[in-house]
C-alpha cells in the first residue's frame, strides 16, 4: 500500500497523468492504474526505471514506510537521463505532432480566404451576395478555421508535457541513443534539405499571383489572386514546420545547434522576444 501511494506522490509532484506515466514507464495506462491502486506490484526493472524517472532511490520505493523522499545520490543523478524507448517514442511524437502544426498553422494563414472572397463576390452584381452577409459569413468561418487551430496548438502542447524537460533542462542520454538519434537524422537530412527548398522556392514565387492580379482590372481577380498567394504561402510553410519540427526534435536530443548549452541561454531571451513578438503581431493581425 505504501509503494501505491508513493508512486501516486510522485506522479502527481510531476504533474503527469498516468496515461502519461505509462508512456514514460512503456506500460499500459491500466497497469499504472493497478499500481496505484495497490491491486498488483511493478516489477524490479519498472521499479530501477521510477527510481530514475522521478529522481529517488529504490530504498525510498520499497520501504514499507513514508518519509522523506530521498534524491538518487552519485553522478548519475545529476542529470536526467534519456532512455532509447523514450527518444524513440518523443520522435514518433513530434513526427505526427509537426503534421498536426503545421495544419494548424496552415489553417491560421488560410482564415481570411473565406471573409476576402466573400466580400469581394458581394460587389459582383448578380452574385445576390449583400456586404452583410458577406461579412458575417466570411467571419464565422475564419473564427472556425482560428479555433480548429487553436484546439490543434493546445492539443499538441498537452501531448508534448512529459517531454518539456528536454527544452528547458540539461540531460544526458543513455547509451545507444545518440548513434539512433544520428543515424535517423543522416536518413532524414536529404528530405530536411528538399522540403526547406521547396518552402523556400513556394514563397518566393507566391506573390506572382498577386502581381498578376494587381496588373489586371478585375477587382475580383485581384482578390482572387490575393488569395492564392496565401494558400502557395500556407503550403511553403506547411512543408517548413514538418520537416523543421522533426529536424529539431533530433537537434534537441543531441543536443546540438540551437538546443546547445551554450545557446540554451540565449534561446530564452529570443523566446520572450519571440513571444512579445508574437501578441503584438496577433494583435494587429485581429484589428
Amino acid at each position: 500500500m505504501i509503494l501505491a501511494d508513493k508512486i501516486v506522490q510522485l506522479r502527481k509532484k510531476n504533474g503527469w497523468s498516468q496515461e502519461e506515466l505509462a508512456a514514460q514507464l512503456n506500460v499500459s495506462r491500466q497497469a499504472v492504474s493497478k499500481w496505484e491502486g495497490a491491486q498488483s506490484v511493478p516489477d524490479l526493472d519498472r521499479i530501477l526505471q521510477m527510481s530514475a524517472l522521478f529522481g529517488v532511490t529504490t530504498d525510498y520505493l520499497l520501504k514499507d514506510e513514508m518519509e522523506v523522499e530521498q534524491p538518487a545520490s552519485g553522478k548519475d543523478s545529476e542529470l536526467r537521463r534519456v532512455r532509447l524507448d523514450e527518444a524513440n517514442a518523443y520522435l514518433a511524437w513530434r513526427e505526427r505532432a509537426s503534421l498536426r502544426i503545421a495544419v494548424a498553422t496552415f489553417l491560421c494563414i488560410l482564415s481570411p480566404i473565406p471573409l476576402l472572397m466573400l466580400s469581394a463576390a458581394s460587389q459582383v452584381e448578380g452574385w445576390g451576395i449583400s456586404e452583410n452577409q458577406a461579412a458575417i459569413a466570411g467571419l464565422i468561418v475564419l473564427l472556425l478555421a482560428v479555433a480548429a487551430a487553436v484546439a490543434l496548438f493546445i492539443a499538441c502542447g498537452s501531448r508534448n508535457a512529459p517531454y518539456e524537460f528536454l527544452e528547458k533542462e540539461a540531460f544526458e542520454t543513455e547509451y545507444g541513443v545518440e548513434g539512433m538519434v544520428r543515424e535517423r537524422q543522416r536518413a532524414f537530412r536529404s528530405s530536411y534539405a528538399r522540403g526547406n527548398i521547396l518552402g523556400t522556392c513556394l514563397c518566393i514565387l507566391a506573390p506572382v499571383a498577386l502581381l498578376v492580379g494587381a496588373f489586371s482590372r478585375d477587382d475580383f481577380l485581384t482578390v482572387a489572386m490575393l488569395c492564392v498567394t496565401l494558400l502557395i504561402v500556407g503550403v511553403g510553410v506547411m512543408i517548413f514546420i514538418s520537416v523543421g519540427v522533426r529536424w529539431a526534435a533530433m537537434q534537441r536530443l543531441l543536443q546540438e545547434g540551437e538546443f546547445s548549452a551554450v545557446e540554451r541561454g540565449a534561446n530564452r531571451f529570443k523566446e520572450a522576444v519571440g513571444v512579445a513578438y508574437w501578441l503584438v503581431a496577433t494583435a494587429v493581425y485581429l484589428a
